[in-house]
């Protein structure tokens, strides 16, 4: 592995694949990438928090930091992944109710490249608040991987099929370009 210096936010969320999501940490790390995990809250208790801290070298974040505690260092990048139909429309809404969901609200502004890779059923996805929240957050320049050649939703209760296929790859493809 060879650190650039640069340094990419993963934002893991409570869904089926966050399990995994040391994969892309390994992905990201042969990229040269220095990696932040950074946990929704409920995805606390879907991910392994020691495993990730020793794989990352620094601690899983959850919440923002206390008053006196040292900076984490910038992201250049953020990955949201998997991405679940709550995180996607309170991110297009701007709603920072969490640490993760503050990072996203002001990383458009900031000109910090997202990616987002969601993980939701195809009976959500065909929601208009959720629709809308796509076309929002494509329209500020935030990568959606969801549609064909990317990511299709699942069929309700159907995701654990999808679990050993989830296409983590593909969010640092679009960071390559």
């Amino acid at each position: 592995m060879t650190n650039t210096g640069k340094v990419l936010y993963i934002i893991v969320c409570a869904a089926g694949p966050a399990g995994d999501v040391g994969k892309l940490v390994t992905m990201a790390q042969d990229d040269g990438w220095t990696v932040q995990i950074v946990a929704t809250p409920n995805a606390l208790d879907f991910i392994d928090v020691p495993a990730l801290e020793k794989q990352t070298g620094r601690p899983v974040r959850s919440q923002y930091r206390k008053p006196g505690d040292p900076r984490p260092p910038r992201a250049d990048a953020i990955i949201v992944a998997p991405a679940t139909y709550n995180t996607i429309n309170k991110f297009a809404q701007g709603i920072a109710d969490t640490y993760a969901l503050g990072l996203l609200a002001e990383a458009p502004g900031l000109g910090i490249p997202v990616v987002v890779l969601p993980f939701v059923n195809s009976a959500l996805a065909a929601r208009k608040p959720f629709r809308l929240s796509i076309d929002s957050l494509r329209s500020e320049g935030v990568d959606l991987l969801l549609g064909p050649g990317q990511f299709e939703p699942h069929p309700p209760s159907g995701g654990t099929d999808r679990l050993e296929t989830f296409p983590w790859h593909l969010a640092l493809k679009v960071l390559r370009r």
